[in-house]
């Protein structure tokens, strides 16, 4: 039998779902009611949606009740607040108050699941999927079913990704013009065309955040991103690309230069999603790092602080190998677990179903016929909001919404326009060229499993680099002392998590190797 690799207070938590009793509001129910419909509840991550997290009542919201209809269902949408997910979720386990349908993040062994796959807390799904779900083996790609798959079982129906390069680098392509520079494609061209937009009286030319995280450009181009899924091999082992020293110290002192020179805002270490949003849309950043299927979007939004506003993106800037990019996501970014003690799963395998049918893709894609689009003859005629509020809207039932879709981008709404158009190009020309990637492991190394500070996680340093990482840029520490944060990172069970790695390496255990 399998290890539970779980943590300490994991597994008390885990143990207290399988000693507990189903309780509380949201606890397992999935029935039929005398409606007919089918009942459930399912906890979602707010995802730091805007229209999500002001949502007065969100089982109330009209999508949702349009949903509803659609499907046949009532639903109980237990929301978990992003910030907070990890916790949320443990404490869900813990008091084993589990809806129906649990989101996780993405496979079977991440933290917010606490072990609870492998604790018994879900329901395989494979005889469900050959019964009630043949629409979504269809659709979702093989990669995205194995993410899921925990002792040769289906465990969860898993949203997917086909483009792994979802991240990208933007830029104010007006602030550029005005700088008369060409789009950079260096570390050192990307250098100059900060400054300039310093020149400019740009107060953010790159706009940073909190744990580097949307943020680790440069860290891309040298090829030291310190994400989980990023290890390498050196001579016979295993290691995390981070141990490439002279590389990792080239990256952290642009980050210092920025930092000394003003490219940066100095509090870059406390800004959060919010503010670094917020403050890219009211026009004071020159060039940052989000997701490539956001652009039109946020180009709508920005044009109402700044009409003449124009953001592009651009291929990221090129380190000493030519290369650079953002890590490249997995198959899967969210997943739905089926409880248990879900009373009617079959119903529930349904519902999902539709996700990945015509009548689904037309709904969330443009809404409402007769009150958000019109069609005639079979073609659709659909005008996307503009207006801050309505983007949020459409962001909302386009993604939030849609459980199970190629989050890649919504290719039914992005063909109806020429910007769009140009955004889909993007993906197959641009993004396809770059992004950064390395051997991964599923499920973690135990080693980063007990001990959580040496762990690095999908986008953030490991919480003992991040402290050294932050004092370097700021001048506090020497850059040069890096190989001495590396010996604390080993010192403190890094040499296990070496050693665990290039064990699973040679005998092939859960290995996933670089994709680019």
């Amino acid at each position: 039998m399998k290890k539970w690799m779980v943590s300490g207070m994991a597994l008390l938590l885990v143990a207290a779902v399988m000693t507990g009793c189903n309780k509380g509001s949201g606890a397992a129910s999935g029935e039929s009611g005398g409606d007919g419909k089918t009942k459930f509840s399912m906890s979602l991550r707010t995802l730091a949606y805007t229209y999500v997290e002001k949502s007065p009542d969100i089982n109330k919201d009209k999508w949702v009740k349009k949903l509803e209809d659609l499907t046949n269902t009532d639903l109980k949408i237990v929301l978990v607040p992003h910030k907070e997910y990890e916790q949320k979720m443990v404490q869900m386990f813990a008091t084993n108050d589990i809806p129906d349908v649990v989101q996780g993040d993405g496979g079977v062994n991440g933290k917010e699941m606490a072990g609870s796959v492998e604790a018994g807390v879900f329901q395989p799904l494979d005889e469900l999927l050959q019964q009630y779900g043949q629409d979504l083996l269809k659709a979702v790609p093989k990669e995205a079913w194995d993410q899921v798959t925990h002792d040769g079982h289906i465990y969860a129906i898993p949203e997917y990704l086909s483009n792994p390069s979802r991240r990208a680098t933007w830029i104010r392509k007006d602030l550029l013009d005005q700088t008369g520079l060409p789009v950079p494609t260096t570390v050192e061209e990307t250098m100059d065309v900060l400054r300039a937009f310093k020149k400019l009286g740009v107060e953010n030319p790159y706009m940073g955040r909190e744990d580097f995280k949307y943020a680790d450009t440069f860290f891309g181009a040298y090829d030291v991103q310190q994400f989980l899924s990023m290890m390498e091999q050196q001579g016979d082992q295993i290691v995390p690309k981070f141990m490439d020293n002279e590389n990792m110290q080239q990256a952290l002192t642009v980050y210092k230069t920025m930092y000394e020179e003003g490219l940066i805002n100095k509090e870059f270490a406390t800004i959060n999603s919010t503010v670094f949003k917020n403050t890219i849309l009211s026009g004071k950043a020159g060039m940052w790092s989000m997701n490539a299927n956001e652009l039109i979007q946020w180009e709508k939004q920005i044009k109402a602080s700044v009409p003449d506003a124009k953001i592009e993106i651009i291929p990221s800037p090129v380190g000493p190998d030519g290369k650079g990019g953002y890590y490249l996501y997995g198959p899967v970014t969210r997943a739905y677990f089926i409880n248990k003690d879900a009373a009617d799963p079959a119903s529930i395998i349904r519902f999902f179903n539709w996700m990945v049918s015509d009548e689904a893709e037309k709904f969330f894609t443009y809404g409402t016929e007769g009150e958000t689009y019109t069609e005639d003859n079979g073609v659709i005629s659909y005008t996307a909001p503009t207006d801050s509020a309505g983007v949020d809207e459409e962001r909302y039932r386009q993604s939030f919404l849609w459980f199970v879709q190629d989050t890649t981008y919504n290719k039914g709404s992005l063909s109806l326009t020429e910007e769009g158009r140009k955004l889909m190009n993007i993906y197959d020309t641009v993004l396809a060229k770059e992004g950064r990637d390395g051997i991964n492991f599923d499920p973690r190394l135990e080693a980063f499993v007990q001990n959580p500070d040496i762990a690095p996680n999908s986008d953030t340093p490991p919480q003992v680099l991040l402290t050294h990482m932050i004092k370097m840029v700021y001048g506090k520490e020497p850059i040069s002392d890096w190989p001495k944060v590396v010996e604390e990172w080993k010192s403190k069970g890094g040499d296990r998590a070496i050693e665990e790695a290039t064990q699973k390496f040679k005998d092939g255990e859960g290995v996933s190797l670089p994709r680019r």
